[in-house]
């Protein structure tokens, strides 16, 4: 993966320390999270979450500037849920254990995937524009620099691979997942190659590491 070109990122223009501006902050972008899935990104507007949402338009721009800065940072909510998920299966490791470890996380974020179909519709959203791709990949930098962190005792003598790895495994985990709920897919299938891919290529690097 290139490095990550010099665009601002996308962030709400302000975040709400109030309890009841928080209150609005979440219902807009839960309200945006629905309807993203429902109409798509292209027919979703800030007035239909502002209606919906049943606060003045007004209220929306205060935090968000545009559409564009709700999906990123609906893809921010989804990235820190993942971060959660990946501090546990780093506290697990090293393990001879891992690769049933990293397994049942394969099978955690499946799931996600499968029964929220918000996550591919963030993801497909924030593929959209240029600075979109720039944010979003600010956050998927955020994963890969925990799984290189994860890597460290798996890989000791990959260093200089090693920030390669992490951002590789991390964009091809979200893209297969991607992939497995388009439809028309066999999504066990998909998932069931998406651990072999990962598992194998890590199981490659350990066997490396014990001859």
């Amino acid at each position: 993966m290139a490095d990550l070109p010099a665009t601002r990122p996308l962030v709400p223009r302000r975040r709400p320390t109030q309890e009841r501006s928080r209150r609005k902050f979440e219902t807009m972008l839960a309200v945006a999270r629905d309807l993203l899935t429902d109409v798509g990104f292209e027919s979703m507007t800030c007035e239909e979450i502002a209606a919906r949402s049943d606060v003045p338009i007004g209220t929306l721009y205060q935090f968000f500037a545009n559409k564009y800065v709700i999906v990123c940072e609906l893809d921010r909510q989804d990235t820190v849920g993942v971060q959660a998920e990946l501090a546990e299966l780093g506290s697990a490791i090293p393990s001879l254990d891992w690769p049933n470890l990293l397994e049942r996380f394969l099978d955690h974020l499946a799931a996600l995937w499968q029964h929220d179909p918000s996550r591919r519709a963030v993801w497909l959203a924030v593929q959209s524009t240029p600075a979109t791709r720039a944010t979003a990949a600010l956050n998927e930098q955020a994963l890969a620099e925990q799984v290189e962190h994860i890597l460290a005792p798996l890989t000791p003598h990959q260093r200089e691979r090693r920030k390669t790895m992490a951002r590789l495994l991390v964009h091809t985990a979200y893209s297969a997942l991607s992939f497995s709920v388009q439809d028309g897919q066999d999504r066990a299938a998909v998932v069931a190659e998406l651990k072999r891919m990962l598992g194998g290529y890590l199981l490659r690097e350990q066997d490396k590491l014990d001859s």
